[in-house]
């Protein structure tokens, strides 16, 4: 997978995973991930589907329909590229860290549910829920922040409040922030993120 890898300058602090919207990038994150842990490790993707020439991390059938046989494929895809990469580039694979906007954040959450503790912890900035009528993985004490917004017209508050539910259900620690602009990323809600990852990951000074 098309990637960048940055070294952060604390090797104890986790590596953030940085998974961008539909039609992103793996540079478009990368400031996010400055505001978040800027001692950080960074590997930020670039999804391997495209959809009119827009990149993807996974296939959809319509608007809010995802492709679910090519959701389990390209999970199980980016999951064993994590894998390779802690390897390639010897970092510590049990302290990864998504952070991933839209079609990143549902990438991110099929992790999660597909896959249990291959993350320590999610930002999903306006994910839906990946999949429904599956058994999770246990999340015992995997913490995960959830930016949500009132109105927003791709993923509908009653989605967020499901995934949160789900998350919850399979003994992760769910906070869920809410925003009243849409589908967009606002500054304020960038700020929640942040200050969640701080709050939950503490680094020693």
């Amino acid at each position: 997978m098309k990637h960048i890898f940055k070294q952060g300058p604390d090797s104890d602090a986790p590596v953030l995973l940085l998974l961008h919207g539909t039609g992103g990038n793996e540079q478009d994150l990368l400031p996010l991930a400055e505001m978040v842990d800027p001692n950080a490790s960074v590997l930020s993707v670039r999804g391997n589907v495209l959809e009119n020439g827009m990149p993807r991390f996974f296939r959809r059938l319509a608007e809010g329909v995802f492709d679910e046989e090519d959701l389990v494929h390209r999970t199980k895809e980016l999951n064993d590229f994590l894998d390779e990469t802690a390897k390639k580039y010897q970092f510590d694979r049990d302290n990864i860290i998504a952070l991933g906007y839209s079609n990143g954040a549902n990438i991110a959450g099929s992790l999660l549910f597909h896959y249990g503790k291959t993350l320590k912890g999610a930002i999903l900035h306006h994910p839906m829920v990946p999949r429904r009528g599956i058994e999770l993985p246990d999340l015992s004490g995997t913490p995960v922040f959830i930016g949500a917004g009132t109105n927003d017209p791709i993923c509908p508050a009653q989605e967020s409040e499901e995934l949160k539910q789900l998350l919850e259900g399979a003994g992760a620690n769910v906070q869920i922030h809410w925003e009243q602009y849409g589908h967009q990323l606002t500054r304020s809600e960038l700020e929640q993120a942040s200050q969640w990852y701080k709050n939950s990951f503490p680094v020693a000074e």
